[in-house]
């Protein structure tokens, strides 16, 4: 009686033919689950892809490989394009020492050593009115001197070298800077450094001035791998005309200050980057690397009181004087 009856003997059957259909649809889901889970895999993590991507890719559309294998005609049409583009990103460069005369120029430079351009304009103007010739600084009580001086820092050995180089001038020269290389650098405190500037910018004669940024500069384009002044001196100068020398200078010292600076290059908002093989080492991120920028680059003053009108029409602002805020 039990197989005949509709409902005891068909349920079992019913539920046999049942079993296989949930099964099969749970497996379908199971699959249909983890073909979907494959499927968004990689769009659930796509940070550390988009990280590579990212970190590869100023290498390949920002700056060359370093050159290595640079030929000699190769590193000269390099040197020479970043002077150009430099050119064109500081058309008013100068230098950032305040001067009207020779010997301003000369004192100024002597006194920059250790200190900044900004910290001598802030002082000079004070020594120059109360000794404003080789003469009167010559004759000059040492103590007054190193007084005035003493924002400079090692005020006392600086007091000795102006002293000192304002007596060789009416001495030897009849109170006049001169114009030549090996008389300058025979005067007390004065280097081949202090001569270039002498020359290039009072006296037109051209000339490097290897300061410490034209040296870290050179070095991370890759110039020259020199670290002796006179050396760097030389192999820089032999890719380069001597007309191009003075303002040469200029721009990378600007340069050097304003965004590639030697803690923290501001590699992100460099206009030179394309061609040069240290980018990377500094700030890449370009807002990141704004922030970075000093003087009229970041809206800020300059170091000179008194700078070029040039460089007050390209937005930059003089720097406050000594005691000024």
């Amino acid at each position: 009686m039990g197989e005949q009856s509709p409902g005891g003997g068909k349920k079992p059957a019913k539920a046999a033919a049942k079993a296989p259909v949930k099964k099969t649809a749970s497996v379908k889901k199971a699959a249909s689950v983890k073909k979907t889970a494959s499927v968004k895999k990689p769009i659930v993590a796509p940070e550390k892809a988009t990280a590579s991507v990212k970190k590869a890719a100023p290498a390949k559309t920002v700056a060359p490989k370093t050159p290595k294998s640079e030929s000699r005609t190769a590193l000269v049409r390099r040197a020479r394009r970043i002077n150009r583009e430099l050119a064109e990103v500081y058309p008013y460069a100068h230098p950032e020492l305040d001067f009207e005369n020779p010997f301003q120029l000369i004192v100024a430079t002597v006194l920059s050593a250790q200190t900044t351009d900004l910290r001598v304009n802030q002082t000079t103007p004070a020594l120059f009115a109360k000794y404003p010739t080789p003469e009167d600084l010559a004759a000059a009580n040492p103590e007054e001197v190193e007084e005035i001086l003493r924002p400079t820092g090692f005020f006392r050995a600086k007091t000795r070298s102006v002293i000192g180089l304002s007596k060789a001038l009416v001495e030897e020269f009849g109170g006049e800077v001169p114009g030549r290389l090996a008389d300058l650098v025979k005067l007390p405190g004065v280097g081949r450094k202090t001569a270039f500037v002498v020359l290039g910018n009072a006296f037109g004669h051209p000339g490097l001035t290897v300061d410490t940024h034209f040296q870290r500069l050179v070095r991370r384009w890759q110039w020259t791998t020199e670290t002796d002044p006179d050396k760097i001196e030389a192999a820089v100068g032999a890719l380069f005309p001597k007309s191009d020398w003075t303002m040469l200078s200029h721009y990378v010292i600007f340069h050097g200050r304003r965004i590639c600076h030697a803690r923290k290059p501001a590699c992100g908002a460099c206009p030179i980057a394309p061609l040069c093989p240290a980018y990377g080492e500094g700030e890449t991120d370009p807002e990141k690397a704004k922030k970075l920028l000093k003087y009229e680059k970041g809206g800020f003053p300059g170091q000179r009181l008194k700078p070029p009108q040039a460089y007050l029409d390209a937005g930059g602002k003089p720097a406050p004087p000594l005691g000024a805020g």
